[in-house]
Formats: structure tokens, sequence, C-alpha cells
């Protein structure tokens, strides 16, 4: 039966990206339970050492997911202007190569961090009794990267078309799935931390699974023959233009985090927990606005795509809107509640634990208007072919937390830690602003004939 799908071409912009926005929320809020029962789970049943293992490495799977989600959404922006042009040809070459070259990558890629983990774990500065169980539960999700890749690739290639839908409704059932196997993998089999991440991968596998049927069965747009995997030299370099850049947008960013754990890592047990914990929150806190950023690379790719310029404008517009609300909601709920999830997150009732990560919480998530700008903008960039400011604001994102790395974490300890992302994101915003402001589609609107 075929499916019908969602253009953002036609309809009031507002209505339609919170339409699209919502779906996607809700599947990457069910992604984020993954590794928050994950974290719930580990430290209620195999303590604080193994909680702390697991999050002394988990910057470098969030490395991994952020590129190849990246490299995935970007390969979809190309399939949205397509879908937006009405180049159905065009749109089904490009799902064959998003395939092709993802898959090659990922084997590139996935096989040399595995090579080198043991050594990457001890750049880290992971404590040495923490080692073998940091290893054991992050080899399982470096080998599971080419099924992360291969679910980004399914969700990220239907939310091009308009579909958010159907990657939530098998993300809940994934999700649910997780729950159950973690304790099948932990209580029962006594797999320690990696039957924690054996029950992320399984799940996620499950989500793939569902995912290629639905589209078998609903969407014959989709459908590709093998004369659609012979890609010319043209269509790989204009896919990797989009892919890397999205890609390695992210990678600069969470390779700075992972940078930044290192310090991290290097201030004791309490304040590994504390951060641990702080950063469950700062993400499912974060996801409506890293949602509204995918949406509009979407948003833009398609009507990028179908010419039409104005609506690029107000589409930002709106998100900008939607994002400063959202701000002001969590700047509220982190000098609130932030004691008490770090509280029930981290399983613990010490007082340090829990004065350190709320103080993060708090902190941080005053200035979180400044990072809906830097999301929204460069996602949008992404989505109307301006490749190269978002990778310059993310690169500056790096350089920020290897300075603070190497020196203001040494001299301020944990509150280097604090204050990273606040003074970088201001930096980062910069060019964002400037290069938007300077773009055709946003000035001179009655020589373009697009007012």
């Amino acid at each position: 039966m075929k499916t019908k799908t969602m253009t953002l071409t036609e309809g009031k912009p507002i209505k339609l990206i919170l339409l699209f926005a919502i779906p996607i929320f809700l599947g990457n809020l069910f992604q984020i339970l993954y590794s928050l029962v994950d974290t719930k789970i580990v430290g209620s049943i195999l303590g604080e050492t193994a909680l702390a293992s697991v999050g002394s490495v988990s910057t470098l799977y969030n490395l991994l997911t952020g590129f190849f989600n990246g490299l995935s959404l970007g390969f979809s922006v190309i399939t949205a202007r397509h879908y937006g042009s009405g180049d159905e040809k065009a749109l089904k070459k490009n799902v064959a190569g998003s395939v092709l070259l993802g898959f090659l990558t990922a084997a590139v890629i996935v096989t040399g961090v595995a090579l080198f983990l043991p050594q990457i774990l001890v750049i880290l500065h992971v404590p040495q009794e923490q080692m073998e169980m940091s290893l054991s539960y992050i080899q399982v999700l470096v080998w599971g990267m080419f099924i992360t890749l291969a679910y980004n690739l399914c969700a990220n290639t239907l939310r091009s078309i308009g579909d958010s839908i159907t990657p939530l409704l098998f993300l809940v059932l994934a999700a649910f799935t997780n729950v159950i196997l973690d304790y099948v993998f932990i209580l029962e089999f006594d797999m320690g931390v990696s039957g924690a991440a054996w029950a992320t991968v399984l799940s996620q596998g499950i989500s793939v699974v569902l995912c290629l049927i639905r589209i078998w069965r609903g969407f014959p747009i989709l459908h590709v023959s093998a004369k659609d995997f012979r890609l010319d030299q043209g269509q790989v370099i204009a896919m990797y233009q989009s892919g890397l850049s999205m890609g390695l947008m992210s990678s600069l960013v969470n390779f700075g985090t992972v940078t930044l754990q290192s310090g991290i890592n290097q201030l004791g047990t309490n304040i590994i927990v504390a951060h641990t914990a702080a950063r469950k929150v700062f993400e499912i806190w974060n996801l409506p606005v890293s949602v509204l950023g995918s949406s509009m690379a979407t948003y833009c790719g398609q009507n990028y795509g179908a010419k039409k310029y104005d609506r690029i404008r107000q589409g930002v517009k709106s998100a900008l809107l939607l994002g400063s609300c959202w701000a002001v909601v969590i700047f509220i709920l982190a000098h609130t509640v932030s004691p008490y999830l770090i509280c029930f997150i981290a399983s613990t009732t010490q007082e340090d634990i829990i004065y350190w990560g709320t103080t993060y919480l708090e902190t941080d998530m005053s200035f979180l208007i400044i990072c809906v700008l830097i999301v929204v903008l460069r996602n949008s960039m992404q989505g109307f072919g301006d490749y190269v400011t978002p990778i310059v604001s993310s690169f500056i994102e790096l350089v920020g937390k290897l300075v603070f790395t190497f020196v203001f974490v040494k001299i301020f300890d944990y509150w280097g830690i604090i204050w990273t992302e606040p003074v970088i994101w201001f930096f980062m915003v910069i060019p964002l602003i400037v290069m938007t402001l300077r773009n055709p589609i946003f000035r001179n609107k009655e020589k373009q004939g697009i007012s």
C-alpha cells in the first residue's frame, strides 16, 4: 500500500515545522531513553563505579553516533531537495548512494576506531579501575555503529520526504524492548555493563528491520534498483559535500566534548558521575532544540529545491521563535527541579554529586537561547546549501573546548567545565548570524524576485 508523504513546501511554516518536528522529538526522546535507562539500571544495579565506567566513554559513543547521524542527515537533505523539485529519478539515485557511501564510510571508520580502542581509552584518561568495564561496554557499541547507521539512513530518508511518524513508531517499540533486554542481560545473564550495550544495539536492530519492511510496503518512491547504485563522480562529490559537512559539524562538536571528557575523567569518580547525570538531563532538555535543527535542514532542503526562498525566511523566523519559548521554559526548570533529577538519574544521595550536577545545569541552561540560535541557523544553512559556515562555527567550538580542557580545567577544576559551553556558544553564534544576514535568501529580496 502506497503511503502519503508530507510536503513542507505548502502551508503555514510554523504549523508545518511543528507537525513535522513533534514525531522527531518523540522519537529522539525514546532514543535518549536508551542511554538513560542504561544509566539508571547500571547505576542502581551495578553501582557508581560501573556508572562512571559508562560515563567515561559515553562521549566517544556520542561522537560516532553524531557523525553517522550527521552523515545520513546530510545525504537526506539532498533527497529532500529532489523531493521538493519533483525529480523522482534523482531522488532514487540519492537514496541508493546514501546506502552505498554510508556503509563504505562506516566500514573505514568503525574498523579504525575498534582496532585502537584501548589506546583511545588511555588518551581519554579513563581511570584504571574502570578500564576493563569501559572497554567491554564501548566495544559492543562501536561495532554496533553499522546498525546505528542503518537506522539513521532509514529514519532520515523517510523524514526527507515528509514522513516523521514511521521512525517514531518503531523507536517507541525499540525503547521498551531496550528496557526489557537491559534487565535480562544484566540481571539474568550477569553480563555487566556490556549487557546494557548489547540491549541498545539489539533494540536499534529491531527498529531497522521494521523500518525496512515499512519502506518496502508503503513507500514506492524510495524503492531502488541496481542501476540506481551506479553513481557518477558529480553525485558522489555532491553527496559527500553535504553528508561530510553535517557529519564533520557534529564530529567537531563531539570531538571537543570527548576532549573535555578527558579532563573530567581526571577530576574523580564523584565528578564523573555528577557530569554523566547532568549531561543526561541536558540531552533531554536540549532535545527540542536539536529536533528544530534537524527539522529545519529538511524544511529548508525541500523549499530550496522548490525555489521557495520566502518560505525559508519564514521558517527560520518561526523556528527561532519556538526555540526561544523553549529556552524560557528550561531556564525555569533548571533553577527548580535540577537537584531532584540528578539524585534520581545518578541513583545517589551524595551531596557532592548532587551539588555539582545541579550547578552545571543551572549555569549552562541559563544560556540555552544562544544554543537555539546556533542549532537552528547552522542546520538551516545546510538545507539551503551553505556547507562552510556551520563547519567554521563547529571548529570554533572544538578549539574552545581544547583550550578549556588543557588550560582552564587545570586551573578551575570542574568550574572550568561548567563555563566551557556558555563562553564558547557566544563565539560560535557570531559567524552564523553574520553569514545568514549576508546570504542572498535573507537580503535583496526585490532583486531576487522572491519578496
